[in-house]
């Protein structure tokens, strides 16, 4: 499995299929292996434009499918902020019914018969932790499925389930500005021999140091959906470790962007990251950080910074 992975939630939305085939031959020509869909991306748009690329321009012998169950439609609700009725929100649903449903139909889309990673997508309190842990169990005993994940979950959900379930990774945002894992998931991860998949890295595009000097107009801060997310954490102290991610990055001779995500990626029990790019010109600045590695000082001095 690839350090880095590619993360595909913007397909279907921000990346049309072709768009999406140039990427993934890229990273997989860059030595790439992870690839992460799920069916709550864009209504399954994601995982329908994969499907379509595998063999097609990728042999599936070349890739690490990762993909997850447990997250239903429920169409027709606006939310406090005023979200559209025709958007869809998610509700939770880990029942063995719904989790194997929703396997057999990512199998059927991606053309595969087995997910190499496959995960309960978020804590389910209305579903006996017999059932989930059955169902992870048979999932992977049938053949469909490698080995079993989690995300999303809380540092006791995580033990919890990774008690009575054979839990092999777990998806969790963990980034420099988003360290609180470290308190309390990490070290329920180490104890249970679970490993991390970093995801939010960039702690949306903050990290890229693209919020330096304003707000681009073709960004995430633009974006009114996500606007407030984003600039309520360009603080004095994102503002800090951007600047000392600048630094580092121009004695390297690389970008911000590849400096964050090598310091995530080097992080104890993270055995892999995802990252999702709009265009392979994102997609090439990711991938500068597959190879790069951060001397101790710098990396050092990182974690120093990024300290609340």
């Amino acid at each position: 499995m690839s350090r880095i992975g590619l993360a595909t939630h913007t397909w279907g939305k921000e990346t049309d299929p072709d768009e999406a085939s140039v990427q993934l031959v890229a990273f997989v020509e860059a030595g790439g292996t992870l690839v992460d869909t799920s069916p709550a991306y864009h209504g399954g748009g994601s995982q329908r434009i994969l499907g379509g690329l595998i063999d097609e321009l990728v042999p599936r012998g070349d890739l690490v499918l990762s993909g997850c169950a447990g997250l239903v439609p429920v169409p027709g609700v606006i939310d406090p902020a005023g979200t559209p009725a025709n958007e869809v929100h998610w509700a939770v649903d880990a029942s063995r019914r719904t989790l194997m449903r929703q396997l057999d139909h990512t199998l059927a889309e991606l053309g595969t018969d087995y997910l190499d990673l496959w995960s309960v997508a978020a804590w389910d309190p209305h579903t006996p932790l017999e059932e989930i842990a059955t169902t992870l169990e048979y999932a992977v005993r049938s053949g469909r499925v490698r080995y079993a994940g989690a995300r999303g979950l809380n540092a006791w959900q995580l033990a919890t389930l990774a008690s009575a379930a054979p839990i092999t990774a777990a998806s969790v945002p963990y980034s420099l500005l988003g360290r609180s894992p470290e308190r309390d998931i990490v070290p329920a991860a180490a104890h249970h021999g679970v490993g991390l998949i970093a995801t939010t890295a960039l702690a949306g595009g903050i990290l890229t140091g693209k919020y330096r000097d304003g707000v681009p107009a073709d960004s995430r801060g633009a974006d009114e959906a996500t606007a407030a997310e984003i600039r309520d954490r360009l603080d004095e102290h994102a503002t800090r470790v951007v600047d000392a991610l600048v630094t580092a990055a121009d004695g390297l001779g690389t970008s911000p962007l590849a400096v964050a995500l090598a310091w995530i990626r080097d992080r104890p029990t993270v055995a892999s990251l995802v990252v999702g790019a709009r265009d392979i010109g994102q997609l090439t600045g990711i991938l500068a950080a597959e190879t790069l590695e951060l001397p101790r000082a710098i990396a050092a001095a990182l974690d120093d910074v990024s300290r609340n």
